[in-house]
């Protein structure tokens, strides 16, 4: 009995843990969106943050003309502490040196005809603790570690998906694009055969059809 006991403790414990785990992945989350980029056009976000805080700022580009935009990040004075021309995709990570809020800023004013699918990711601040287990100092039991090792797990995973999602967001744009041209060009070579067709058909047509006798008389003088 006191083995069964303790087992359900342990499971229990368990249970608990990948519970702990899974809210601080959703409190973690930050912001994380996809937003359309019209062409010829410029769209700020903002996020207030602290002093030295740390912060984790992404982007990539989906869909669209060549996916590529402009991107700046500003601090609250103004000041540009991070510029990309034309990027797909990039990461950049910084401590906030002043407290206030940061802009950043997505342009496409190179562009006068496509609009663009951009996908973001802004993380603010370190990542919370899991509760009951990084809150001591003393030696981590085994409970505990597998509480660690599930939480990065579940962590990666969560980046996995997101990066497969982008990868099949291009994969179905680019397919979608290609489609469109296959029906274009089919449309115009069907138009070409038919087109050619007709026209030899009344070629051939006036090559056998017998000439009125008043323009054979007329032939003949």
């Amino acid at each position: 009995m006191m083995g069964s006991t303790k087992y359900t403790q342990t499971a229990d414990k368990l249970v608990l843990a990948l519970l702990a785990a899974a809210a601080l992945l959703q409190c973690a989350a930050g912001v994380e969106f996809t937003f359309d980029l019209a062409d010829n056009a410029e769209d700020c976000f903002y996020e207030e943050i602290k002093r030295n805080t740390s912060a984790y700022f992404e982007f990539q580009v989906s869909a669209g003309g060549q996916l590529d935009v402009d991107v700046h990040l500003k601090d609250p004075q103004g000041k540009v502490i991070y510029k990309l021309e034309r990027a797909t995709f990039d990461s950049h990570q910084f401590v906030a040196e002043t407290t206030g809020v940061y802009t950043a800023c997505f342009g496409n004013q190179f562009s006068a005809f496509s609009h663009k699918i951009v996908y973001v990711d802004f993380q603010v601040g370190d990542e919370p603790a899991l509760p009951g287990v990084d809150e001591h100092a003393t030696v981590l039991t085994q409970m505990e570690t597998s509480s660690q090792a599930i939480h990065k797990g579940l962590n990666d995973i969560l980046d996995a998906q997101t990066h497969h999602r982008l990868r099949e967001a291009q994969g179905r744009k680019r397919a979608e694009d290609l489609n469109q041209r296959v029906m274009v060009w089919s449309s115009l070579e069907t138009a070409a055969v038919v087109l050619i067709g007709i026209t030899q058909i009344m070629v051939l047509r006036n090559f056998f059809t017998d000439r009125k006798p008043s323009q054979a008389h007329y032939g003949r003088l």
